[in-house]
């Protein structure tokens, strides 16, 4: 009985080796593309939820004189499924006369008010109508360009972010009011210590969120507080807030500023009345120059929901 050389046997094995191989290689590929497919798939379903892939609330009192420039420029940087609320909180400079002219678009919802409530209050009503994938924050005034706010928004509709403010101290600005700049330090830091967040600027209007996350948030502050508030409710949740550079153009009190000093005293008493758990020991570390950062451990405050 004739028995194969070791070396035979040997080969025989390497050849059924590479031939396992050969046929293994294609399956794998297919696996692999049926894979992609499915990924591919599950983005389509997952972006057809959602009637745009931005909601763009824009909170308007008396800006005539800007909001078509603001209006204008959305339209030329904005990406094409972009939904524009315009929220009228009962402007008496010409504002509401000017938007009632406008042609009806499919994309552009217009909510008209008949008596000021602020900021925070226009921007509750405009999350509300809101139907994006991401809901975004932009000022009717000249402060802030559309085209930054692109920055803001892209890494949320990657999937990178769910919450993304567009910090105007990243980066040198044209800011001459010092006292501004302290007040919104002060406001920023004493936020930080509040939530656990590390932002530099937690006043800044350029905000872009999940647009199921901010829209299961109850909003209360019918003013600027609206600001402390929807980022001490945003950290309660454990949620990270990432920070983009952002451009600012200053303008002055003559040239149509609203917010007050009464404004940044009341956000203060936000910050306090919407605090998460271990506020004590991370305003300790403030003082004491040691970072302390919210304990992942510590369960989301649900007094502030």
């Amino acid at each position: 009985m004739n028995h194969p050389s070791p070396a035979t046997a040997s080969q025989s094995n390497v050849f059924s080796s590479e031939s396992n191989s050969a046929d293994i290689a294609p399956v794998i590929q297919r696996i692999s593309d049926t894979l992609g497919d499915v990924d591919k798939r599950l983005d389509q379903i997952d972006r057809s939820d959602y009637a745009f892939d931005v909601s763009l609330i824009i909170p308007v009192f008396n800006e005539r004189q800007t909001l078509p420039d603001v209006l204008a420029r959305i339209d030329e940087v904005m990406p094409e499924s972009t939904e524009t609320i315009i929220v009228d909180d009962a402007s008496t400079d010409g504002t509401s006369v000017w938007l009632a002219s406008l042609p009806e678009r499919p994309n552009r919802k217009i909510v008209r008010r008949v008596r000021n409530h602020g900021k925070g209050s226009a921007v509750r009503l405009g999350i509300r109508h809101s139907r994006g994938r991401v809901v975004a924050i932009q000022d009717a005034d000249s402060e802030y360009d559309p085209k930054d706010l692109l920055t803001v928004i892209e890494p949320v509709l990657r999937g990178d972010a769910e919450v993304v403010y567009g910090s105007r101290y990243l980066e040198d600005i044209e800011d001459p009011s010092l006292l501004h700049r302290l007040g919104n330090w002060a406001l920023t830091v004493t936020s930080n210590c509040m939530t656990g967040q590390s932002l530099t600027d937690m006043e800044t209007c350029h905000k872009a969120f999940r647009g199921d996350l901010v829209r299961s948030i109850a909003i209360r502050e019918c003013r600027f507080g609206f600001e402390p508030e929807i980022t001490s409710k945003v950290a309660a949740r454990g949620v990270q807030i990432s920070e983009v550079p952002t451009g600012y153009n200053y303008r002055s009190y003559d040239e149509g500023k609203k917010i007050t000093w009464r404004d940044g005293l009341a956000a203060f008493a936000c910050m306090w009345r919407y605090r998460n758990p271990g506020w004590c020991g991370r305003a300790i570390g403030c003082f004491t120059g040691r970072s302390q950062s919210r304990d992942s451990d510590t369960p989301p405050s649900t007094l502030n929901q």
